[in-house]
């Protein structure tokens, strides 16, 4: 995962002096906040954007592959008016860049990828069985699959 500022550069997650940083984490150093870990709890409710600024949506759950101990997905909720109904994506965790500046993530997608986007409700998610459906998520944002 990149970690960018707000300017869209690019930040190298091993250099600790790159503020502000507004996660609870740990650094190498120990000298306090920064990206490298983070409690999922601290990445819900971020909001995602794509590269010209448009709000997609909120990053409303994060999905591990238990088995091979990485993330997966992280589940973005749009639409929907005050918190209720709207549609949910799984977007692929590679697919995401940290922005630690604006508490967000950017992802690399035009709003209208999201029109025709493989997506759910949160009474009907997809089977974690079906293979295939994996793929075209990955496929449709353009990312490696997390089991690659």
């Amino acid at each position: 995962m990149a970690y960018i500022d707000p300017n869209g550069s690019t930040l190298d997650p091993t250099l600790t002096d790159q503020s502000p940083r507004p996660y609870t984490s740990i650094d190498d150093d120990n000298s306090g906040p920064g990206p490298q870990l983070m409690t999922a709890a601290t990445l819900t409710g971020n909001t995602v954007y794509n590269r010209e600024g448009d709000d997609l949506g909120k990053i409303d759950e994060i999905m591990l592959d238990v088995e091979g101990g990485r993330i997966a997905y992280a589940v973005m909720k749009s639409g929907g008016f005050l918190g209720m109904g709207g549609k949910l994506f799984a977007i692929p965790w590679t697919a995401l860049e940290l922005d630690t500046v604006r508490h967000a993530f950017v992802m690399d997608a035009p709003k209208e990828r999201f029109d025709d986007a493989p997506g759910f409700d949160k009474d009907n998610w997809p089977s974690e069985a079906d293979v295939q459906w994996h793929r075209d998520i990955h496929a449709h944002y353009r990312a490696p699959g997390f089991w690659e």
